[in-house]
């Protein structure tokens, strides 16, 4: 049986960032991480950006070279899942091997991508981009032929697929079913900019319809059939439509958690010496007012990890990091700070006709975020206005010519 002083489950940013917070703290004992992805720990954003665009190489986002992880003495078992937990008995069951045992346990294992709820949607055709295996099918049907591609999903992974498979030269359909893009992360202004945008590169958008069913070719997909009753015909088909956190021998051990595992302030679970990190760990962010959320980032996930391992070094510190995500489509690299969600005001600073504005929302009068496009000096400037709560006028913030800075 393997013990290990610390064992990481999940070898994503949080996973990684744990194993490196332990070293940079001091820490001295046992590391183990243990991943069902087959690879060492690498980025995932590119999965969906430059990677699938054949813009950079699989070596170039590896979070670390593999031998940093030797250097470091962090243990990684790759290829294999975690069954079980027995909180007890501090003890793993893993796939095809013997149990491990821990002294505290990070959790990191992320998501699984969420499936179609149709018929068809298990086709051969049909992707997710959730991680490299799933880049790499994609990728290899690209180079074997297919052209016609509908993607399911208005979210980030869903736009970012559309313009790296516009790019790369395919007949591009892209469905959602709400009345706008972006709807659970932005406001209007934001949306119909980034419809403009898909649709002045060819993408064919399909707002207000839902997926009906897949339509097969004996096992693989021939086409996407829409509520409205339209047949999409089509080689491919990529789902885009969010995550189910991977929490499940938690919530089978006890731990509290509905929408992902519940942690405190330090990142602990219900369960004594099990902390968890990442996309999976539902907690109680103070930039939404202390609404108990999921957040999928990596700056979620880098934090936390931080977070977990100054608690594991007999340092706490509470979790209160301002949450920032990125988006790169076509030639625009979109940066957001803060979380728009309850916003009550939006303004829009600057014009998207230039391709260069910046979208900042208020609630109560005070700045709590900004959606920031080709626009960095608004995105830098104004992490300062969110992380101050700043109350701002609607007006002083429409004025390009006075800098974010100058208004704290």
């Amino acid at each position: 049986m393997m013990h290990a002083d610390v064992v990481i489950v999940g070898t994503g940013h949080g996973g990684a960032q744990a194993a490196i917070s332990l070293r940079q703290l001091g820490f001295e004992g046992s590391i183990l991480m243990i991943g069902r992805d087959s690879s060492p720990p690498y980025e995932r954003p590119p999965l969906s950006k430059e990677y699938l665009s054949g813009e950079k190489a699989f070596e170039r986002i590896l979070i670390r070279p593999e031998k940093f992880w030797q250097d470091k003495q962090v243990d990684l078992m790759l290829g294999v899942n975690v069954s079980r937990l027995d909180p007890a008995a501090h003890e793993l069951s893993i796939s095809g091997g013997e149990p491990v045992t821990y002294g505290s346990l990070i959790w990191a294992g992320g998501g699984d991508a969420r499936r179609l709820d149709c018929p068809g949607g298990y086709l051969d055709g049909v992707h997710a981009v959730r991680d490299k295996p799933d880049a790499d099918r994609l990728m290899a049907e690209l180079a074997g032929g297919a052209k016609r591609v509908v993607v399911i999903g208005g979210g980030y992974i869903g736009l970012e697929a559309a313009a790296v498979l516009a790019k790369r030269g395919c007949s591009v359909t892209l469905v959602e079913m709400q009345d706008r893009l972006l709807s659970r992360v932005a406001g209007e202004d934001l949306s119909r900019f980034y419809e403009a945008e898909h649709r002045a590169h060819g993408v064919d958008v399909r707002l207000g319809t839902g997926v009906e069913c897949l339509v097969a070719d004996g096992d693989r997909v021939a086409g996407v059939t829409l509520t409205s009753g339209e047949t999409i015909p089509c080689e491919m088909v990529v789902v885009g439509i969010g995550i189910v956190p991977s929490i499940g021998p938690l919530i089978g051990a006890g731990a509290a958690g509905a929408n992902g595992v519940d942690v405190d302030e330090y990142c602990r679970t219900s369960l004594s010496d099990v902390y968890a990190i990442g996309d999976c760990a539902a907690h109680a962010n103070p930039y939404a007012d202390g609404a108990v959320i999921r957040l999928e980032s990596v700056q979620n996930a880098h934090d936390m990890a931080t977070t977990a391992a100054r608690a594991i070094c007999g340092d706490p510190q509470p979790y209160d990091a301002l949450p920032w995500f990125w988006s790169n489509q076509y030639d625009l690299k979109l940066q957001t700070v803060g979380l728009s969600m309850g916003h009550d005001t939006t303004v829009l600073r600057g014009d998207p006709a230039s391709r260069s504005f910046s979208v900042i929302y208020l609630k109560e009068g005070r700045v709590i975020a900004l959606d920031c496009v080709n626009a960095v000096k608004d995105y830098v400037q104004g992490r300062k206005l969110v992380e101050a709560r700043a109350s701002i006028a609607p007006e002083l913030l429409l004025d390009t010519e006075t800098p974010l800075k100058a208004m704290l």
